[in-house]
């Protein structure tokens, strides 16, 4: 199907979803580098002054990649709760954004209409947001997961605190969860990304993560963030895991470009489920993904990566896992050049996910050679905060030294949440305050001095 639009004395033909999806994007540098762009700023808006009249029927018609030769599109497809969809069924993109920032869009209609959203839905009306709608709507999404402690309630910001170390080395990582526990961090999950991915590796970080926890009886749970195949040989040898991780895309192709399909991740979400290692529920995966995966790996059939970013939402979504997040600017400035980007794609995957359910977090980061600094991260972290993000991450001084990024550290969270009035989740803020992390009467506030345990904890590392 084509779609037309003039503007002025202009007409402009878009040939198919897949082309005018792609063309109502937002600049980035990754279309750009695909070759799927709009040409100037005017195509742009003709772009998306046509997406806005295209019914929200189409998508369930007009499949961006085939439905023959990728299974992410067939689940898609197969799995489309049509119950769900029919409050908005008669929408069109630009009718279904005036609905979502309507009052009759709150917390409840949006969580019994997410099922019957397709990505691609959810990717379009992004397109033709500003980023005061992309906020404001995703405010009103509330997703909620459990594991060891509840994540995603309202007035809530929790954190995953990241002690990465080059070598692993137990020590370094050791002084790092002390540091993030001590500036309230932590109760999304204690996760650490490997700089090996040997099993025996591996399991070494498991079991010290399961020793710290149960020894401090923290209300949170941990994840070594190796592959998801490597989890399930660890599990096989009864490692003590929480959560069982996999980087996601997607494409069926861009998946594949990662070792996995969606018959590895049933095997994984089986495996991790058979523990039952939660106390207060049993979300048990955690997936990342990022705008540019399937590009980078040459698995983007020529669709934009930001609509192919949402279409990795519905392949969490089918795990319900614990947590999601896109590691935004991660990729790199060939896929989002600058802070610009880099903001206005962190608000559209936070507003994606959340609309499709998933309990979006962000790591809100960038590499050096990116043209964009802490400064950035701030606004987006402030716009992420008001947003409603279930987490973010907690890194020592912003600076992982194992992968090499900037990113937000220990005390960027707390300035988030003393702004804004967010508190850890419940069952994470009741431990700060008992240990003394937390002063009693503000769960806010840090303690004038260091709790007893982790004096001794402290000590012991010395």
């Amino acid at each position: 199907m084509r779609y037309s639009q003039s503007v002025g004395s202009h007409s402009y033909t878009f040939d198919g979803l897949r082309e005018l999806m792609a063309k109502a994007s937002p600049a980035r540098s990754g279309d750009y580098l695909a070759g799927v762009a709009a040409g100037d700023d005017e195509e742009r808006v003709a772009a998306q002054m046509a997406l806005a009249d295209v019914p929200l029927k189409t998508f369930l018609e007009d499949h961006v990649v085939p439905y023959e030769s990728d299974e992410v599109t067939r689940l898609i497809v197969d799995e489309h709760d049509a119950r769900a969809f029919q409050p908005v069924a008669h929408l069109t993109v630009g009718a279904f954004r005036d609905w979502l920032l309507s009052d009759a869009a709150n917390e409840k209609s949006l969580a019994a209409l997410a099922p019957g959203l397709t990505p691609e839905m959810a990717a379009a009306v992004s397109k033709i947001s500003r980023i005061q709608d992309l906020i404001l709507i995703a405010q009103k999404c509330r997703v909620v997961t459990k594991f060891r402690n509840t994540i995603g309630l309202k007035g809530r910001l929790s954190t995953r605190l990241q002690p990465n170390h080059p070598t692993d080395d137990p020590t370094g990582i050791a002084a790092s969860i002390v540091d993030g526990l001590m500036y309230g961090n932590g109760d999304a999950v204690i996760g650490i990304n490997p700089a090996t991915d040997s099993i025996a590796a591996v399991t070494t970080l498991i079991e010290m993560l399961n020793e710290v926890i149960q020894r401090y009886n923290i209300p949170t749970q941990s994840c070594v963030l190796t592959h998801v195949t490597t989890s399930i040989e660890a599990i096989n040898r009864r490692a003590p895991i929480d959560l069982v991780f996999q980087s996601i895309a997607g494409t069926e192709a861009a998946n594949n470009s990662f070792g996995v399909n969606l018959s590895v991740l049933k095997e994984g979400f089986e495996a991790a489920q058979s523990l039952q290692r939660g106390t207060v529920g049993n979300n048990a995966m955690y997936f990342e993904t990022g705008q540019g995966s399937a590009l980078s790996a040459n698995a983007h059939h020529a669709v934009d990566q930001q609509t192919l970013e949402a279409r990795a939402y519905a392949v969490a979504r089918k795990y319900k896992p614990l947590l999601v997040n896109t590691v935004v600017g991660f990729i790199g400035p060939e896929y989002l050049y600058d802070g610009r980007q880099i903001i206005r794609a962190g608000l559209e995957d936070h507003f994606c996910g959340k609309l499709l359910g998933v309990p979006m977090g962000c790591d809100i980061c960038y590499t050096n050679h990116a043209e964009a600094d802490q400064n950035d991260m701030d606004a987006l972290l402030t716009m992420l905060a008001v947003a409603g993000i279930t987490f973010i991450m907690g890194i020592p001084g912003s600076d992982d030294i194992m992968l090499n990024y900037q990113t937000t550290s220990f005390h960027d969270a707390l300035y988030a949440r003393k702004a804004l009035g967010l508190k850890p989740s419940p069952e994470f803020e009741d431990w700060l305050l008992s240990v003394g992390i937390f002063e009693k009467g503000d769960a806010l506030k840090l303690a004038d001095t260091l709790p007893t345990s982790f004096q001794r904890a402290l000590a012991h590392l010395h």
